[in-house]
């Protein structure tokens, strides 16, 4: 069992929804970078809105991840980011993020 299981809730585990958020942004943050205008650069998340955590994802659950820009504007930008398991939504979010150097 990963170990962020064995600390949180240790007769019920589940992913933490910190954890969950993480995920999101960080596999955001490749999908932002891939973008030939930003090459080079790092993506810093400056805001998540409209977290809400619709189902626990447990030990063995695959968590899938969609990510989409809705915005930018300069190197600002909004995204709206989904979890699910088995098709069902795990948690969503809005992420602000700002692209700039390393």
């Amino acid at each position: 069992m990963k170990s962020f299981f064995q600390g949180h809730f240790l007769e019920n585990p589940v992913m933490p929804g910190a954890l969950i958020l993480e995920t999101l942004a960080q596999a955001g943050s490749i999908l932002i970078l891939k973008s030939d205008e930003f090459q080079g650069k790092t993506a810093y998340i400056g805001g998540i809105n409209k977290a809400k955590f619709r189902q626990k994802v447990l030990p063995g659950d695959t968590l899938k991840l969609s990510f989409e820009i809705t915005k930018i504007k300069g190197t600002v930008g909004t995204a709206e980011a989904k979890a699910t398991v088995e098709d069902k939504i795990a948690a969503e979010c809005e992420f602000t993020f700002i692209v700039g150097d390393q």
